[in-house]
């Protein structure tokens, strides 16, 4: 028997395994009507079960290769032979989503699994997690504790691309071929890092470097996303002679155990994959549709043009100065001033007061009231940058309740930027942030929060029974908060932001409105960040500033900086922002700039709701970002040093119907733009904005 669950454009198809061992893997996409193929065992060292693509593994259920699912009973009973213990179920879901449904069990162990796999007509993805119950009468430490896996057919090798990086390098493609063995990602650090980014794409190899769809020209990609915001890991296990690639992630299980107390229930965080035909950016459109689907909305109301105060100010905020500096951004045309670090009491350098959120009447007498109004008599919304996981040695909050802070007893704290972080996981913290941001956002009327994280957790653990569950309970109580501010403060723009990209996933795009991708906002080296980004990730969701900071690591940075232009060119491609010193700027930079905003308001809903379509590389002479939407097309282009000519031929558009580049009179075909391409007319020195109208 098969179960079949529709996606937007194919199909994902589930059968019964050998034995009622639960599900496996029939086929998945356009023509994914096969049968379960036979199995063969060849020898008496493997059996059926360890050769399936099954859809959830367990150790003990399958012995030889990896498994999702590896758990240890408290008197020894160790691994899991999972059978189904009722009927699989395949309904829809009140959106029109299809869900299916299925009951497994350990009677031996006590522990019961219930497999989920979810997919939607909106978009292509497949989502899949599970429910774990523990039914003895003794605890059940989850040595791994993940959901499910996908299996990606494949032929020879495959090839694996991921995004890589570390601090101000974010998001930087690399690739790997697997042959044969395991490649491992993820993250230690309490949060899902700089390091990797918690998603992969595996192309099957084929003669010429790709497998080619049946029926077809293009080549298949497969991409496969963890919505997980603590530590985590992701592995990819090929094995040798086997005709696919087994992609798994989860929380990490290498820094940390889950116990399930007897009663117990625990959701796996949602493993998505998708299937396309295509080039990586007809798989990037895959995801974006999928996210859309995540987000509460993609309207203006939580994406507006934000003024930053950071690198005006750092740390010295006074508020005859911070006015000042909202005359000028009101004037540039900012919808939102926000207030960054600096504004709490006796917060005057990184070292002191984080976990004190009180303001600092000394430098902003009468508290942020009279400051907010002053910012919404010009015509802005006001927001505040907090920090509210991290605690300073150096506070009263530190001074008052050191247990709170990460620890394992007996052994030093580990000071990460003169700070620690708070153990979220603790109810009585959880309740403290709750009511310090309750307290904040009930206080004064602000309306766009940035909730920063300016350090990995490198103290995590407790040395109470069940204590290496710190991530989890971390991450779990971080999702809580969100929710909450969420439901009590619908008008309130949520920026998560950890240290740049730190912190960024599914997860975090369900419960957030815009992230922001790095602190590196050198334009060049932005302009990386955001290529890689992008790949992945909406332009809706990617907050950009315009700065007045060089890039560190380009290799142009010496030849001069990138011309204001530039700079804006490149923040428009998502959701813009500025972070410069305004009252820095003369009279004829900040005209500048508001023509600049001005006409991003222009092409911003055209580069939020349209696709996007990357055009080479920043690394190459010229590269360009196109936005194609129902009525227009936008196209932003950038080039180094020199006259780099560029023609962009344009994807997605309709072939049939016309389009007039904005200014002229001249009209082309979808055909023609897409065959012949458009001339970049480099308007500036080194960037362009092309706005094209169907007509």
């Amino acid at each position: 028997m098969t179960w079949i669950l529709p996606t937007r454009t194919g199909q994902y198809v589930v059968g019964e395994a050998p034995r009622g061992a639960g599900l496996v893997a029939v086929g998945w996409g356009p023509l994914a009507d096969e049968a379960v193929p036979p199995v063969a065992a060849t020898s008496s060292f493997e059996a059926d079960l360890d050769l399936l693509p099954l859809e959830a593994t367990a150790l003990g259920t399958r012995n030889v290769h990896g498994a999702e699912l590896v758990v240890r009973r408290a008197d020894g009973v160790r691994g899991a032979r999972l059978a189904r213990t009722g009927e699989v179920s395949l309904t829809q879901d009140a959106d029109g989503g299809t869900h299916l449904v299925c009951p497994l069990a350990d009677d031996v162990l006590g522990l019961a699994v219930t497999l989920h796999v979810r997919t939607h007509p909106a978009h292509d993805v497949v989502e899949k997690w599970a429910d774990l119950r523990n039914r003895s009468e003794q605890p059940i430490e989850l040595l791994r504790g993940w959901g499910g896996a996908f299996n990606v057919p494949t032929s020879g090798a495959a090839h694996v691309d991921l995004l890589g990086g570390a601090w101000s390098r974010e998001f930087t493609p690399f690739r790997a071929s697997l042959g044969a063995g395991t490649l491992s990602i993820g993250s230690r650090q309490g949060i899902t890092s700089h390091t990797y980014a918690p998603v992969v794409t595996v192309v099957p190899a084929g003669t010429d470097g790709a497998l080619r769809s049946a029926g077809t020209d293009a080549p298949v990609r497969y991409g496969v996303a963890l919505a997980w915001s603590g530590s985590w890991r992701m592995a990819l296990d090929a094995v040798p002679f086997a005709d696919h690639v087994r992609v798994a992630a989860g929380p990490d299980d290498e820094s940390g155990v889950l116990t399930l107390a007897p009663g117990d229930t625990l959701t796996t965080p949602v493993l998505a994959g998708v299937r396309v035909e295509g080039d990586a950016d007809d798989l990037a459109h895959a995801w974006h549709a999928y996210q859309v689907t995540l987000a509460r909305t993609r309207g203006l109301e939580h994406r507006p043009v934000v003024y930053n105060s950071w690198f005006a100010t750092t740390f010295d905020v006074r508020v005859e100065h911070q006015l000042r500096l909202a005359e000028a951004a009101a004037e540039v045309g900012a919808e939102v001033f926000v207030v960054d670090d600096g504004w709490f009491r006796g917060r005057t350098t990184d070292r002191a007061a984080l976990g004190d959120w009180e303001v600092d009447t000394d430098r902003i007498p009468g508290g942020l009231g009279p400051l907010a109004d002053g910012v919404k008599a010009l015509g802005m919304r006001f927001g505040l940058w907090v920090e509210p996981e991290a605690v300073s040695p150096d506070s009263d909050l530190y001074r008052a309740h050191p247990e709170w802070a990460h620890h394992v007893d007996g052994r030093p704290l580990e000071t990460l930027r003169h700070q620690y972080m708070l153990d979220l996981g603790r109810p009585e913290v959880e309740e403290w942030v709750l009511g310090t941001l309750r307290r904040l956002l009930t206080e004064t009327e602000i309306s766009y929060l940035k909730w920063d994280m300016n350090r990995s957790i490198a103290d995590g653990g407790r040395t109470a029974p069940g204590g290496d569950d710190w991530s989890w309970r971390h991450t779990q109580a971080y999702y809580r908060v969100l929710e909450m501010l969420r439901a009590e403060f619908p008008h309130v723009t949520v920026e998560a932001c950890a240290g740049g990209g730190g912190r960024i996933d599914h997860a975090v795009l369900a419960r957030t409105d815009v992230v922001w991708p790095s602190d590196e906002t050198g334009p060049r080296d932005r302009l990386a960040i955001q290529h890689g980004f992008l790949g992945v990730l909406p332009a809706w969701t990617m907050s950009s500033w315009v700065t007045d900071l060089p890039d560190q690591l380009d290799p142009d940075r010496e030849s001069g900086p990138a011309s204001l232009e530039f700079r804006f060119v490149v923040a428009m491609a998502g959701v813009l922002g500025i972070g410069s010193d305004l009252l820095a700027w003369d009279d004829a930079t900040r005209e500048r700039a508001a023509s600049f905003v001005d006409l991003y308001r222009e092409i911003r809903s055209v580069v939020h709701t349209g696709l996007t379509r990357r055009h080479g590389a920043p690394a190459d002479a010229a590269c360009a970002v196109q936005y194609t939407g129902t009525d227009a097309v936008v196209v932003l282009a950038w080039r180094r040093a020199g006259e780099a000519p560029l023609t962009v031929r344009l994807g997605d558009l309709d072939p049939d119907a016309r389009y007039r580049v904005r200014g002229t009179d001249e009209a082309r075909s979808g055909k023609e733009l897409a065959t012949d391409g458009l001339v970049v007319p480099w308007t500036w020195r080194d960037c362009d904005v092309v706005r094209l109208d169907r007509v």
